[in-house]
């Protein structure tokens, strides 16, 4: 059997963090097996979905790397489709009208609860034939009233549910738009969906949709329903845990590699192995190792991988995404060293790329002021002497090198016979505008030999006019 897998989204929203592992999941297990994977949109409730939340969802899934196969299919251009096997359904006598008024389902649900019965649909037109003509009516699938259906899930392993427990579901409002339940069986059945990977609120659907499936002769897939994600302090994951929204984030600076390899791991697991590539993940992935018990979201685990792989990824891959938080902070890359060298010497002194691009403004930007608590304690008097020595080696240099960089600022130490401290960061702040940088030879070596000699001049302007205000 050729393995068909799918994400079907309804675009009411962006693409959240349980969607995206549940896409991830099933995209893994597509691969996994050699098959393929299906993204579809399921937009059937139209008051709700809008075009900027499906272009959410493709723009995330497109900046996880998690690329479809077939689609994205929308239901809303499939509606002839779905009336095609309404009608076969009616004529064949297992779905009939229902004229029964919303108030009137309501008051029989209200009386149903004061008994302290389940809310159910009584079956009331399931048999009758005297259709008041001219009145709107919905559509029922005749659900079977005896037996039960089983789902040998992946997960949760076997659950049997009793026909008794399932009304008829509605399959086509009075407005003759079909319903969501019905739509996913007819997708699933028409794009050859050999097993379905989605969250476990999904199960109450799982036993409606098998029994539309067999009153259709359609193959009924596999399903595997994952638990949900909940925030560390053990409620269901929302805004107030922070970012929830996956190009939330992209933009908060997290690598795609970082996110997936979390997300991953998030119910699943091989072994004690937390670092996964994307072959690794694909080549391990098995539906029948996810765990059913609710995932806690960690974020301080979230940012330790995206260190990880902004220090162990390619920095021209690291170079690529963070070019977007250059560009978004206003950071001109046109002035400066290439950002694969800037990627190099800052990967492992931040915890996002947009923090990286806050800190490295100095190598594509003169400063108009330096850092008041730094100036205040390097760029004192006693600095000034050192600073105009350094400048002299430094400009000195022929070949403009991290080494020949560093031989200038230590023999500058020695011949004012002071210690590395009263040289070095009185240079920092002169050369960034600030008290931290990566190592002085790195840093001034990329930024040009030209811009340092005015950087330090300018600090000593700035000490002069300090001793005669």
């Amino acid at each position: 059997m050729s393995v068909v897998t799918r994400f079907a989204p309804s675009p009411t929203g962006y693409l959240h963090v349980g969607g995206a592992r549940t896409a991830l999941y099933s995209w893994l297990y597509a691969k996994s097996q050699g098959g393929e994977f299906v993204l579809r949109i399921e937009d059937t409730d139209i008051e709700r979905s809008t075009e900027e939340a499906k272009q959410a969802i493709l723009d995330g899934m497109q900046w996880l790397g998690l690329s479809w196969d077939k689609g994205p299919y929308l239901q809303t251009e499939r509606f002839d489709r779905y009336k095609t096997f309404i009608n076969q359904l009616l004529d064949e006598g297992k779905a009939y009208k229902c004229f029964m008024t919303s108030e009137e389902l309501d008051q029989i649900r209200e009386e149903q609860k004061a008994r302290g019965e389940k809310p159910r649909y009584p079956g009331t037109w399931r048999d009758r034939t005297d259709h008041p003509k001219g009145e709107p009516y919905a559509i029922r699938f005749k659900n079977p009233l005896e037996g039960t259906v089983v789902i040998h899930d992946h997960i949760r392993g076997k659950i049997e549910i009793s026909n008794t427990e399932l009304d008829d579901l509605v399959i086509q409002r009075s407005d003759g738009t079909p319903t969501y339940n019905f739509c996913v069986v007819v997708d699933d059945w028409d794009m050859g969906i050999t097993h379905v990977v989605r969250g476990e609120d999904h199960i109450n659907n799982t036993p409606r949709q098998i029994n539309i499936l067999e009153a259709l002769g359609a193959p009924v897939p596999h399903y595997a329903h994952v638990s949900m994600i909940l925030g560390d302090d053990g409620k269901k994951l929302s805004k107030r845990h922070g970012a929830v929204s996956v190009m939330q984030y992209r933009d908060d600076g997290f690598l795609p590699q970082a996110v997936l390899n979390y997300l991953v791991r998030l119910g699943w697991a091989h072994g004690d192995q937390e670092i996964f590539s994307l072959s690794e993940m694909i080549e391990y992935f098995n539906l029948d190792a996810i765990g059913q018990s609710a995932s806690a979201f960690n974020t301080d685990k979230l940012i330790w991988l995206n260190q990880h792989y902004m220090k162990t990824m390619p920095v021209s891959e690291v170079a690529t995404f963070a070019k977007w938080h250059f560009e978004e902070q206003d950071i001109g890359l046109n002035n400066g060293p290439t950002l694969e060298n800037v990627v190099a010497i800052q990967a492992d002194r931040v915890k996002t790329l947009k923090e990286m691009a806050q800190i490295s403004r100095y190598f594509y930007e003169d400063f108009t002021e330096f850092d008041e608590k730094a100036a205040k304690k390097h760029l004192r008097p006693v600095a000034k002497e050192p600073l105009i020595e350094v400048s002299k080696k430094l400009m000195a240099i022929e070949t403009w090198s991290p080494e020949n960089i560093q031989a200038a600022i230590n023999a500058t130490a020695e011949d004012l016979g002071v210690g590395m401290g009263k040289i070095g960061m009185p240079l920092r702040v002169a050369a960034t505008g600030g008290g931290n940088s990566p190592s002085l030879d790195v840093t001034l070596n990329l930024l040009s030999k030209q811009k340092v000699e005015q950087r330090i001049d300018k600090a000593v302007s700035f000490i002069s006019n300090r001793e005669n205000s």
